[in-house]
């Protein structure tokens, strides 16, 4: 069935002028994740921001409590110590000088990418190749930092990144259609939560326009943000 003609399939049954509570929301973008393989259950978010302006950026990380159901491959950029702690971590790739090269020459074998400061004179070469990827290191995001276990701990763990593109839309799949509907709302609940305290001080009047879950071939579901942000804030 092409996309169009599921999409068209999926939307039955679902008011598109509505929005529901979250556990509705979830229900039905579960009960239409009917790809082949695992869906990821996506939340994004309208915000009234205007992220030209350095102060409206919003950007960070959050620990979403039941994890991604996706293996994240960690690259970490350290020497010495700090690389046998990432090693005891859990960290795929490990190097510097080396993995630098092999980064370079366009060989990029993770996902996130965490490096100790003193490696960032190195790692800021490489900006060309890993800022478009969204791969470069950065102390707001705490993956340049000389606690390496556990960044590395983190990422693996459930962490994701999110920050808002010109749009002023932030988005970011928050499972699996596998999940169960507790666990993906408790996951919305966090990434919702985390994205309403970062908000920018300069942002006056209402600052979440629309929150909406779908699935990675499903149709979009509109989220009620009344008590879901008054949870998230808790």
């Amino acid at each position: 069935m092409a996309r169009g003609k599921r999409l068209v399939k999926g939307y039955e049954g679902i008011d598109r002028t509505a929005f529901y509570d979250a556990a509705q929301a979830v229900k039905l973008v579960k009960d239409r994740a009917s790809a082949k393989f695992d869906e990821t259950v996506e939340v994004a978010m309208n915000l009234n921001i205007d992220p030209r302006k350095q102060d409206q950026n919003v950007r960070g990380t959050v620990m979403l409590p039941h994890g991604t159901g996706k293996s994240v491959r960690v690259g970490v950029f350290a020497r010495g110590d700090k690389a046998k702690e990432a090693e005891a971590a859990g960290a795929d790739v490990i190097g510097a000088e080396d993995l630098a090269e092999k980064v370079q020459a366009g060989e990029i074998n993770f996902d996130r990418a965490i490096a100790t400061p003193d490696m960032m004179a190195l790692v800021g070469r490489l900006g060309k190749v890993l800022g478009p990827r969204g791969l470069m290191p950065n102390p707001r995001l705490g993956t340049v930092t000389q606690n390496i276990a556990e960044a590395v701990q983190a990422a693996k763990g459930g962490q994701v990144e999110y920050r808002a593109d010109k749009a002023g839309i932030v988005h970011a799949g928050v499972g699996k259609a596998s999940f169960t509907e507790a666990a993906l709302v408790d996951n919305v609940r966090a990434f919702v939560g985390a994205i309403t305290r970062a908000k920018p001080t300069g942002v006056k009047g209402t600052y979440i326009s629309r929150v909406s879950v779908s699935s990675t071939m499903g149709p979009g579901v509109k989220v009620d943000l009344t008590g879901l942000a008054d949870e998230a804030r808790t």
